[in-house]
């Protein structure tokens, strides 16, 4: 690495710095970046027969190629493809993350046949970086199976027969919710409503079935809320993350004969806010299991497309909507050359920028009185899904510097 692009590297760091987050904390937003923590070299990548380079997802980043002319591959990290379960690694990300306005951390929690999995990500990286307390964070449960998603061999990704399997039964979910009591709820950093520690269900209709059924899903959910209560907190802050595909559309659910709207599900096991992992879930253009000819979307068109449709969401979750920022979308990494998947095209800081000041008004006047002004960003990372604030050769730190133009202490900046 030359001294100049050192140097630049450095510059680009303290225009971020110059934003305070004491200032930033003090607007009183709440801006909440997912992570995926599949940068590192996680020992059961062997069960799957992949990433056997030992980085990781990152191998799927450096060895994807363009599919078309002026298909913007492989994505370059300005960091460079680091482990992220390095505590050092992930001190750096915490500065720069509170420098730009991101002062919550989501991170993807995942456990497969009785066993962690990624979890090297927030234990061994964030947990034990030397500023970690600096960053609040809250996990959310990636209940859903391993099929062949991460395998960039694979044109075609079956679910049926997965891999790694999210099934738990009560006995399971009792040992697994007491190490989220332990190992994070306890924490000073970790994020709370009304006192109460913030824990999101990734897919809360798949949880009911994969317990086996209504009942066993009480019996599962009470005894969280008990120990949670045993552990000094008011409760537990409840989160489902959903699809409009699902919640337009009556389901069943495992041991009750009713059909379930999203609502009824929602009030049914006592959740307390709801909202969508990326814009995706919203307006689905694409994404990684079709085999149809969509098309590629423009990406402002995509976000104001999804975002017109918080309103009717809303609606149909019944309890606080969170709002969503995604930042892009192209996950050909995860697809051999010979397949393509459309992807979210004209995407730019500045067009991100406009959907931040979008999200931040649904804040202030959607958000009911007493419930934090959060916003969700998709994501910190996702670079294999092309959806990351990280910096990159192409557009710098320009996400970030977005972000601190929005929630920084210049707030309402527009250059």
């Amino acid at each position: 690495m030359t001294f100049i692009y050192m140097k630049k590297i450095l510059l680009n760091i303290i225009s971020i710095f110059s934003f305070s987050a004491a200032v930033f904390a003090a607007q009183g937003y709440d801006v909440a970046a997912f992570v995926w923590p599949a940068y590192q070299p996680e020992p059961r990548w062997s069960e799957l027969g992949i990433f056997k380079h030992g980085k990781g997802e990152w191998q799927s980043i450096y060895e994807a190629k363009p599919k078309f002319k002026g298909h913007k591959q492989p994505k370059v990290p300005l960091w460079g493809y680091e482990n992220e379960a390095d505590p050092i690694v992930v001190a750096r990300k915490i500065d720069a993350a509170l420098a730009a306005g991101v002062n919550v951390f989501i991170y993807d929690w995942y456990w497969y046949e009785n066993k962690p999995f990624l979890q090297n990500g927030i234990d061994n990286g964030f947990l034990k970086a030397p500023n970690n307390e600096r960053m609040k964070f809250y996990i959310m449960w990636a209940n859903h199976n391993v099929d062949d998603l991460w395998d960039n061999t694979k044109p075609v990704k079956p679910t049926k027969l997965p891999h790694l399997n999210a099934k738990v039964n009560l006995e399971q979910f009792k040992n697994i919710a007491n190490q989220w009591v332990e190992k994070y709820f306890k924490r000073p950093n970790y994020y709370k409503i009304d006192g109460k520690p913030v824990f999101m269900i990734y897919l809360p209709n798949s949880f009911v079935n994969q317990i086996g059924g209504v009942k066993e899903a009480h019996k599962a959910l009470d005894y969280l809320r008990e120990i949670v209560k045993k552990a000094g907190f008011p409760g537990v802050h409840l989160q489902a993350q959903f699809e409009q595909w699902w919640a337009m559309n009556p389901f069943k659910l495992k041991g009750n004969d009713k059909d379930y709207t999203l609502k009824e599900l929602i009030n049914e096991f006592g959740y307390d806010s709801a909202l969508c992992y990326n814009w995706l879930c919203i307006e689905s253009f694409g994404g990684s299991y079709y085999k149809d000819e969509r098309k590629d979307m423009d990406y402002t068109e995509w976000g104001e497309k999804a975002m017109a449709k918080f309103p009717e969401l809303k609606k149909l979750c019944g309890v606080p909507f969170i709002p969503n920022v995604t930042c892009g979308w192209d996950t050909n990494p995860r697809f051999p050359q010979n397949a393509y998947r459309v992807i979210a095209t004209g995407q730019s800081p500045k067009a991100f920028e406009m959907f931040l000041r979008k999200a931040q008004s649904w804040c202030d006047t959607q958000l009911p009185a007493g419930m934090p002004k959060i916003i969700t960003i998709n994501s910190w990372n996702e670079w294999s899904e092309g959806s990351y604030l990280e910096p990159d050769a192409e557009f710098g730190y320009g996400y970030l510097n977005a972000l601190a133009r929005v929630f920084g202490p210049n707030g309402q900046a527009t250059e």
